[in-house]
């Protein structure tokens, strides 16, 4: 089987596969060709991929060629046009926003294998992007702040007096959460985690954090590890509590997302005018609405001494690791998609090839998708 690896075509830095994973894919039997300058942001040249004995083409020639076409994005659509029924793409899909892509991918017969569709059980959890990237996020979404904040993060003793540490507070106990939990407490911060999900208590608890905890909260075992929607009193008493946190912190770290759905908001603009000057707010659920009610999406502004930076795509500003992760995320999950002469085998009895395929023989596959599109 031919591989072919497209460049973003928007301002994202990463590539999804670099020319070190190339080498596993070709010891998989795969051939692998590489658009032109695909891993040029994220700092690999085509030189490098030629080392690792990839072909470097133009666009049209690889999708020509290849019978599977991998991307961090979804092509464009002009790209689908000169796409063949039966060819495979494979990207981070985000089905609510991109529905007409899909159903023209549908329509055209192609098979699209969506990487945030990948089922969060143990088996999967080497090919879960999304666990992979949101770790990236929780990373640079602390780093961020501490460099935007006019406050040490660590409390701080000397002749001059005693700084205190500042208080951090983070809304959602994901990965992306848990990763900032734990940097902030390596920065010396106090942090305070909300979550509606109770599993993640001892999470919490174990990397440093206080629980913050709302009774009441609707949690669903079937939801594959993701929050679900709440009631409407639940939300107010959440917003009472969050409120008050909020305004008693010098920073807070927004992170809730429902898959399919507008992120939830957390914190209203009253809220936002109640915190201490200087204070930061950095909302990683920019793209999907924003847990803020000020956020906008790739903007940082200030409103009322408070920085408000909207930001959901921290993994494009530290593009060689992040590929590197994303890429070994694709590898172990061609591992067991691919047979031993290299060629694509989907198997649909297997749940995590059957809950990640969201389109194949003009059909839509995965449940989830079928959910979040409302298909019957």
């Amino acid at each position: 089987m031919i591989t072919g690896i497209l460049k973003e075509t928007g301002n994202d830095n990463r590539v999804a596969i670099l020319p070190g994973e190339c080498i596993i894919l070709k010891k998989m039997g795969i051939e692998v060709i590489v658009e032109h300058d695909a891993g040029a942001k994220a700092f690999a040249t085509d030189d490098d991929y030629r080392s690792a004995g990839v072909l470097v083409a133009d666009r049209k020639d690889l999708i020509s060629k290849a019978a599977m076409l991998l991307s961090v994005n979804p092509p464009a659509e002009s790209d689908l046009d000169a796409c063949t029924e039966g060819q495979v793409l494979c990207s981070v899909l985000n089905p609510v926003g991109n529905q007409t892509w899909i159903e023209k991918a549908r329509e055209k017969g192609l098979t699209v294998l969506a990487l945030d569709l990948v089922p969060r059980t143990t088996r999967a959890q080497s090919m879960d992007i999304l666990s992979s990237m949101a770790t990236v996020s929780g990373y640079k979404a602390v780093l961020e702040a501490a460099s935007i904040l006019p406050r040490f993060f660590p409390m701080f003793m000397s002749a001059a007096g005693t700084i205190k540490p500042a208080k951090v507070l983070i809304l959602g106990a994901g990965v992306a959460g848990l990763q900032a939990l734990a940097i902030a407490r390596k920065l010396g911060s106090v942090v305070e985690v909300f979550d509606v999900r109770s599993a993640v208590k001892e999470e919490v608890k174990s990397l440093g954090g206080r629980f913050v905890e709302v009774e009441g909260a609707t949690e669903d075992a079937s939801a594959g590890g993701y929050a679900v929607e709440q009631t409407e009193d639940f939300k107010m008493k959440q917003q009472e509590l969050i409120q008050k946190r909020a305004i008693a912190s010098d920073v807070v770290i927004a992170t809730a997302q429902i898959p399919g759905r507008k992120a939830p908001l957390l914190i209203n603009k009253e809220t936002v005018y109640s915190m201490k000057p200087g204070s930061v707010i950095i909302d990683l659920a920019a793209s999907t609405g924003g847990n803020c009610e000020l956020t906008e999406n790739g903007k940082t502004i200030v409103i009322n001494g408070i920085n408000i930076v909207g930001k959901s795509d921290y993994p494009s500003e530290m593009p060689s690791d992040a590929s590197k992760m994303f890429g070994n995320n694709i590898i172990n999950l061609l591992k067991i998609m691919v047979d031993k002469e290299g060629n694509l085998v989907l198997n649909m009895q297997d749940d995590i090839i059957n809950g990640t395929t969201a389109v194949h023989a003009r059909e839509y596959i995965s449940q989830r998708i079928r959910q979040m599109l409302n298909i019957k």
